[in-house]
């Protein structure tokens, strides 16, 4: 009864107050699906006029563009991590210096983010120069182009531990008997991984995928810090949206909107990732 109570005030009840405030005006008024008409209609929220094109390509726009870079960067060097320090010496170290990206307060990785673009300053900006290319020796975040490319890097390394430490404990759990048999029918380290290891792993990857896609649709702390959605709208995400809509433009039904449109759209894959894995 107290997990029930306690879901049904923080979750249950927001989820479904927020989803009957998006039929509402500012004033109260119930006004139908107009609040969803509007946002998709704004620029800032889609804007795919002339794609492909430099950003900024509104925020659903930009929200599929970090989870199709974020995503697969995550789960492949999350796996590959976990692989790689689960038998070597000190891996339990490197696995927990890796994870300091989730212990961090996201605010905190936002600043990391904007020193480490920072012209002059941040060592990206100082390799390129390094290296010669100097059209990326610049304040990544202040430039359209590059901004949203600044953020999605720093995300990968504040949320890799994440995966790292689901992959090593779904790792443990893999009996050695299967892949010493493998090995003793002459199976090479490659043929063990891709048809003993990855399959075995599919409970995790799913869970892994599922918390991943979370944590890109609902980032608003880096963006915020970083660049506040900027320059223009170069780098807005749909959770920021929320956030401008509901307390600097005070447009309550447009933000709730957003937060409605952004659950379903979190809520589709997770389902059919669950259904899958079953």
């Amino acid at each position: 009864m107290p997990a029930i109570a306690l879901v049904s005030i923080f979750f249950i009840y927001p989820v479904f107050s927020t989803i009957y405030i998006s039929f509402l005006s500012t004033h109260g008024q119930f006004v139908g699906v107009n609040n969803y008409i509007n946002v998709l209609s704004r620029k800032e929220v889609l804007d795919v006029e002339g794609f492909p094109k430099p950003p900024p390509l509104g925020a659903i726009v930009h929200n599929l563009i970090w989870t199709l870079i974020h995503l697969p960067l995550s789960l492949i060097l999350g796996l590959a991590f976990a692989v790689l320090f689960r038998s070597a010496r000190g891996g339990s170290i490197a696995k927990s210096l890796i994870f300091i990206g989730m212990v961090l307060p996201l605010m905190v990785g936002g600043l990391l983010i904007r020193f480490t673009f920072e012209s002059d300053l941040g060592i990206v900006p100082l390799f390129f120069h390094f290296v010669g290319v100097e059209s990326l020796n610049k304040n990544w975040t202040v430039y359209s182009d590059t901004a949203l490319l600044s953020l999605i890097p720093g995300s990968v390394w504040l949320f890799i531990g994440f995966n790292v430490v689901v992959y090593s404990s779904a790792l443990a759990n893999i009996p050695k008997d299967f892949e010493e048999a493998a090995a003793i029918d002459g199976a090479g380290s490659i043929q063990r991984f891709f048809y003993i290891t990855l399959p075995m792993l599919r409970p995790a990857s799913v869970f892994a995928v599922i918390s991943t896609l979370i944590f890109e649709l609902k980032t608003f702390d880096i963006v915020y810090i970083a660049t506040r959605g900027g320059p223009g709208d170069a780098s807005v995400v749909l959770s920021l949206l929320v956030y401008l809509f509901a307390f600097r433009s005070y447009d309550y039904g447009a933000a709730a909107a957003i937060a409605t449109l952004l659950m379903l759209v979190t809520l589709i894959p997770a389902v059919y990732m669950v259904k899958l894995s079953k």
